[in-house]
């Protein structure tokens, strides 16, 4: 089976070309869900997110405040940094489950969707890393749209990332999706390079 890692700075689309390789029949693993499912009242991780960015990003029934956490997380590179220190080794390990049950499933294809591959260890639980890119000002008024969220808080958001340049040179395949380049000829580009390494 193919794993391929699917990454790109926030806004830049990875969501969409997530769901059309879903619609091709590949196997999809969302980060993001992972990370929601890891959240729940009494896990380890709660406790760690408490003593990390305050009590307040729990309420009192238990639940992650995440709008709350994001914005905590997010205010600079280095607390995002402190997220994933406490949030990566355990989503890892379900996503190396999800990984078994495609295997077991007998899917061609795997992808992991996941925002912070490339600082995580799941990049080495990958065969190939495929970036979705688009330059800033398209992704800051994409992001502002998307999540109703002031020009400053997006902003500040997407500095909480790597540089372009990061997620640029450690892809094996860049996908185009700035509003200007053909789009569906991109997707083509990433499909076609997947066939290529199926059953390899």
């Amino acid at each position: 089976m193919f794993i391929l890692g699917l990454t790109g700075k926030t806004g830049a689309g990875k969501s969409t070309v997530s769901s059309l390789l879903k619609e091709r029949g590949c196997y999809i693993i969302d980060a993001d869900k992972v990370a929601r499912e890891i959240l729940f009242p009494d896990s380890p991780v709660i406790e760690k997110l408490k003593e990390t960015f305050g009590e307040d990003v729990v309420k009192y029934n238990g639940e992650v405040d995440r709008k709350l956490l994001a914005q905590r997380a997010f205010s600079s590179r280095e607390e995002t940094e402190k997220l994933n220190a406490i949030t990566h080794p355990v989503i890892r390990e379900k996503i190396i489950d999800e990984i078994e049950t495609a295997k077991i499933e007998e899917y061609e294809v795997c992808v992991i969707d996941a925002a912070a591959l490339l600082e995580s260890r799941i990049r080495n639980d990958c065969d190939s890393i495929a970036v979705v890119f688009a330059p800033m000002d398209v992704r800051l008024k994409r992001i502002i749209e998307r999540d109703n969220m002031s020009v400053t808080d997006a902003k500040r958001r997407i500095d909480a990332q790597k540089d372009d340049e990061f997620y640029l040179r450690n892809a094996d395949i860049i996908i185009i999706n700035d509003g200007e380049t053909d789009f569906e000829n991109e997707l083509n580009k990433l499909f076609n390079f997947i066939e290529s390494k199926k059953g390899k």
